[in-house]
């Protein structure tokens, strides 16, 4: 059995093969390829830019692929998605495609958009969206470069964005969300079908789903008296319960646990005051609940 397995090429490629390293999978590239390497002989990989991933699965060139929900809806693929993994280029987030327009414009919401010019790369998700809202308006397909476009080009733009800032940068104001979205691992629906394909699915899921969930945070393992354990646990954050596990020595105890790693120069000498010993601090590549 052969996986299929499209890579999203361009700006979330970068974060989806450092992703699936952290799930496991050693994955490597090459400027003059569009194959990807793996590490597992049940995959094969596949370069292909997310706007066009979601027809592949689903004519199924590629049994499965990972894209953003908006070009699924954008395509009106006919696929099943595996699941959602949320994270992005930069933020390991959610994005927004929203509309935008110069700061001067007197746009306040969509409505003041009739019979204008609206420029993006989302062009069926915006047409859909002007229709949901009652609005007559051009949608113009944008090959690229959309935030320079107003006010001479568009008089508005459907644009993605994760921080704000290019927009900001711009000189351009959110006016209202056309789509929020994040990364999806999608299949073909006859590959879902099939036994062994869909176990393997379910597996990379488990792991990337696993990997997603240790982003941002550390391990952190520490002795303490038995007579100290109370006011150690009163300053330590917990996943859920911290293990404790009994010492050869009857009056120490081991806790290990997780908490997010922007804490841990704040956690660490709380500790040490409240009794903890032997503090250690490690990486974790997955977290599987």
């Amino acid at each position: 059995m052969i996986l299929k397995l499209g890579i999203p090429k361009g700006s979330l490629e970068n974060a989806t093969i450092d992703l699936f390293k952290r799930a496991g999978f050693n994955m490597t590239t090459s400027s003059r390829s569009y194959f990807p390497l793996i590490d597992d002989t049940e995959i094969e990989c596949l370069l292909v830019r997310a706007q066009e991933m979601a027809r592949y699965v689903e004519n199924g060139i590629l049994d499965a692929g990972i894209t953003g929900l908006d070009w699924v809806r954008e395509n009106g693929a006919d696929v099943h998605t595996v699941c959602d993994l949320v994270y992005a280029k930069q933020s390991f987030g959610k994005v927004r495609w929203v509309l935008a327009v110069p700061d001067e414009s007197s746009v306040r919401s969509v409505k003041d958009l009739e019979g204008k010019i609206i420029a993006t790369e989302l062009v069926e998700t915006t047409k859909r969206y002007l229709a949901e809202k009652d609005v007559n308006a051009k949608v113009e397909f944008s090959w690229g470069a959309t935030e320079v476009k107003p006010p001479e080009l568009a008089d508005a733009i459907v644009e993605v964005t994760e921080t704000g800032s290019s927009l900001r940068a711009n000189k351009l104001r959110i006016v209202e969300t056309v789509l929020e979205s994040n990364t999806q691992l999608i299949a073909n629906l006859a590959a879902w079908e099939n036994g062994d394909k869909r176990r393997k699915l379910e597996d990379i899921t488990l792991l990337l789903e696993g990997a997603i969930a240790a982003l941002g945070k550390v391990g952190l393992m520490l002795n303490v008296r038995c007579a100290d354990l109370q006011a150690v646990l009163q300053v330590l954050p917990a996943l859920q319960r911290p293990t404790i596990s009994s010492l050869s020595d009857e009056e120490w105890l081991a806790v290990n646990t997780i908490i997010d790693e922007p804490v841990v120069r704040v956690i660490i000498p709380r500790l040490k005051e409240a009794g903890a010993q032997g503090i250690v601090e490690y990486p974790l590549n997955k977290i599987v609940m």
